[in-house]
């Protein structure tokens, strides 16, 4: 069963990491109407919408804590 049903692949960046700023603002202008879909399923299932971006801000972060936590015991 798909539990992410209108979530489509992620396309590939059109900038090199080195242009940092293009690079970001292409990511966050891709990743803008996928959050939004996310969210309005998360709304349409009986979840809080404002609670749902809570929540995804908090695994987003603990995300990237526990990247960091293992690079630095590399």
């Amino acid at each position: 069963m798909n539990m992410m049903t209108g979530i489509e692949t992620v396309p590939p960046p059109t900038h090199p990491t080195g242009e940092f700023l293009a690079y970001e603002m292409e990511y966050r202008s891709t990743l803008k109407p996928l959050l939004a879909r996310l969210l309005d399923m998360a709304q349409s299932a009986g979840w809080n919408r404002r609670i749902a971006a809570t929540a995804l801000m908090f695994l987003a972060a603990h995300h990237v804590s526990a990247a960091s936590q293992a690079s630095d015991k590399t």
